[in-house]
């Protein structure tokens, strides 16, 4: 379901003008030292790895910012590459305590569907807009309706948590209050909320049980760029500093999934479906043909398994309803004979028997509709 997930957000990354990037999983020390994340969350980072021939320090990777930074300083830039839109499913680690540690929501390695944007100052309001467009997408797709949007600011009363001038912060904050007010958002505003190199706007998903679950998220950030000395071209052929723009729309992938379970009690798209049909035999004697059917769904993409437990029919039927399988193939003599299947559909009943090339054109053009809308 996770490879699904990346797979959409790709998809939808492609359109919108992303670059896919790795970065290594270790960094050095220094790197996050520069970044100012260090300073701030050290305590809360795995001891750091020493190399002692080479008098070095590294962490095992705490967030992906500042490598993506790096990425952007390898090579001269022009105005003319910007905006330059860096993406990449990074797994990031943090030293949480046993206590905290809860599920897949609270864990000390996870994989952020992260991205950097790096534009001119003209370009972020843009820039905004479209990250906003990507969340909207996804929360449609996966049908989160019920959320808020929070711009979280910084607390003007204690501004020694965050870096960079009051000049920077200004601008970033004004940049997402004009935003939101550009697209019509009703935004409640949080004092004391936003990253200590930028604010942001959060958008609150509320779950099936009615939690509130901070999942996207979009950052205006003026001082990263600042810190590592980030430069452009401009068309005047001076140089510039960029503007950094962070965005996580699914947040941290494992708890986006464990929200998604939640709030679909298993019922997911189908196109998101980790099984999308299960064959069951009516007796051992068509076990044989049940795996051929299998076989033949699994070339046209399709994931299928075989229930073949020793079972009558009308238990294999109830177990895989139960399980919410979206198709139950049901094969028997008939079936075996005719080179069919015998078709339910979840939470409808009977379908009907059709050819198995059939039955593939229908799930897959089901999928596709789907996939479609987004």
């Amino acid at each position: 379901m996770r490879l699904k997930l990346e797979e959409f957000l790709k998809r939808i990354q492609k359109r919108f003008g992303y670059q896919q990037v790795i970065t290594p999983h270790i960094g050095n020390k220094q790197l996050y030292v520069t970044s100012g994340h260090y300073e701030k969350y050290g305590k809360d980072s795995f001891k750091p790895i020493h190399t002692p021939e080479e008098g070095e320090e590294f962490l095992l990777k705490p967030m992906n910012c500042p490598h993506h930074c790096e990425i952007f300083r390898a090579f001269p830039r022009s105005y003319k590459e910007l905006p330059l839109r860096l993406a990449e499913f990074g797994t990031v680690y943090r030293y949480e305590q046993s206590g905290e540690l809860h599920g897949l929501t609270r864990v000390r390695g996870f994989t952020q569907d992260d991205a950097h944007i790096f534009c001119t100052p003209d370009q972020v309001k843009e820039e905004f807009m479209k990250v906003m467009d990507i969340i909207h997408i996804i929360f449609k797709a996966l049908d989160f309706n019920d959320y808020e949007a929070q711009i979280s600011l910084r607390d003007p009363s204690n501004k020694k948590k965050y870096i960079g001038s009051d000049e920077n912060w200004d601008k970033a904050e004004n940049d997402i209050i004009e935003v939101c007010r550009e697209k019509g958002i009703t935004a409640k505003v949080e004092l004391g909320e936003a990253a200590f190199y930028g604010p942001k706007l959060d958008f609150m998903v509320k779950d099936a049980l009615g939690r509130r679950w901070q999942l996207g998220t979009i950052q205006v950030d003026y001082n990263l760029p600042d810190r590592f000395e980030l430069e452009y071209v401009g068309a005047d052929n001076q140089k510039h500093r960029p503007v950094m723009i962070h965005r996580a729309p699914f947040g941290s992938m494992e708890r986006f999934v464990a929200v998604l379970i939640e709030h679909t009690a298993g019922n997911f798209p189908l196109w998101l479906m980790p099984d999308q049909a299960v064959v069951m035999p009516i007796s051992e004697k068509f076990n044989e043909y049940a795996y051929e059917v299998a076989d033949r769904l699994s070339v046209s993409d399709i994931r299928v398994f075989v229930d073949d437990r020793n079972e009558k029919i009308g238990r294999k039927i109830r177990d895989n309803e139960l399980k919410k399988v979206p198709y139950l193939l049901i094969v028997g003599e008939k079936e075996a004979e005719n080179q069919e299947v015998s078709v339910r559909k979840h939470g409808k009943g009977d379908v009907g028997s059709m050819k198995i090339t059939t039955f593939a054109e229908l799930l897959n053009e089901e999928v596709e509709l789907q996939m479609d809308q987004w």
